[in-house]
């Protein structure tokens, strides 16, 4: 019954498409010196470093439970996928409203607009890759929920973190394309300008629909209700339990700690009574392999 999606198969997609769009845009920014495609290609190298960040927070969050861990280091995908909302706001958003603003005070024509032009259709194919190997993870995950409801209620911080990111990647290449191209017609270099500037607002508000989500994971949260539901079903249906008297859980990274509270069907003596909730849990942890720990209390209705 476990429904996660492969994040680390999007992390990969996404930096291998960043990079490569980093360095084309670059290049393009300082030969044609648009604002907006300045804006972009920073935004795209702040990009790229995220992936990296979200590569260090999967490897720490696989270290083994310790003395002073005992429930492992799950939870350090959260603190990174954080970081990362952190940097798409402020290098990202902020340095995209600030060139923006910068721009449209000192004006500069375009040189060789059509060297942007190439590259922004460029950057949309390859972003368009990596938000394809997003969206196929994302759809294993979904359920049938709309990409919204999927947005607010996924425990995976970082495939979060790359959706949001190929989200704004994508929608701020078209409005870069869209403000060079203007410029172009217009010969007004305040298209450009502007581009950048709402580039800057796309990212900044991203960033913080990504750091929302992700602040709650870090308080601490439930597995996916879908899977709460799941869980509770199964427990309701093991002839072991009379009633489920209550499920709690907490999403630790990929791994998910529960605890149960049952009243168990009559036992001939305290020894059956253990053998049937360890044949229980047992039938839990199949059915739910993402649970590390899980602690099962028999009790009865008063």
């Amino acid at each position: 019954m476990s429904h996660g999606a492969d994040s680390l198969k999007s992390i990969i997609f996404a930096l291998c498409a960043n990079l490569a769009i980093a360095i084309a845009k670059g290049v393009a920014a300082v030969i044609t010196g648009s604002g907006a495609m300045l804006a972009e290609a920073i935004h795209s190298l702040a990009d790229t470093g995220n992936q990296g960040l979200l590569l260090i927070g999967l490897r720490h969050a696989k270290r083994p439970p310790s003395p002073d861990f005992p429930l492992g280091y799950g939870k350090a995908i959260y603190t990174w996928s954080f970081l990362v909302a952190i940097i798409l706001f402020s290098v990202g958003g902020l340095f995209s409203l600030y060139e923006g603003f910068h721009k449209l005070a000192h004006p500069e024509p375009l040189a060789a607009p059509w060297w942007a032009v190439g590259v922004l259709v460029f950057a949309i194919a390859a972003e368009s890759v990596s938000m394809w190997g997003c969206l196929r993870e994302v759809a294993k995950a979904r359920r049938g929920r709309s990409l919204w409801g999927w947005f607010r209620e996924s425990r995976q911080s970082e495939l979060l973190v790359v959706f949001g990111e190929d989200l704004a990647a994508l929608i701020g290449l078209v409005l870069a394309l869209v403000a060079v191209v203007a410029t172009m017609l217009t010969g007004n270099p305040v298209y450009d300008s502007l581009g950048s500037i709402a580039i800057g607002v796309l990212l900044v508000v991203v960033a913080v629909f990504v750091a929302i989500e992700v602040k709650a994971l870090l308080i601490g949260q439930g597995v996916d209700p879908m899977v709460d539901v799941d869980m509770r079903r199964f427990l309701g249906e093991q002839p072991e339990v009379s009633q489920l008297l209550n499920l709690l859980s907490m999403q630790m990274g990929d791994r998910v700690m529960v605890a149960v509270k049952a009243e168990m069907a009559p036992a001939a003596d305290a020894r059956a009574l253990v053998d049937a909730i360890n044949q229980v849990e047992a039938r839990f942890r199949v059915a739910f392999p993402e649970v590390m720990w899980l602690f099962f209390e028999p009790d009865h209705v008063a």
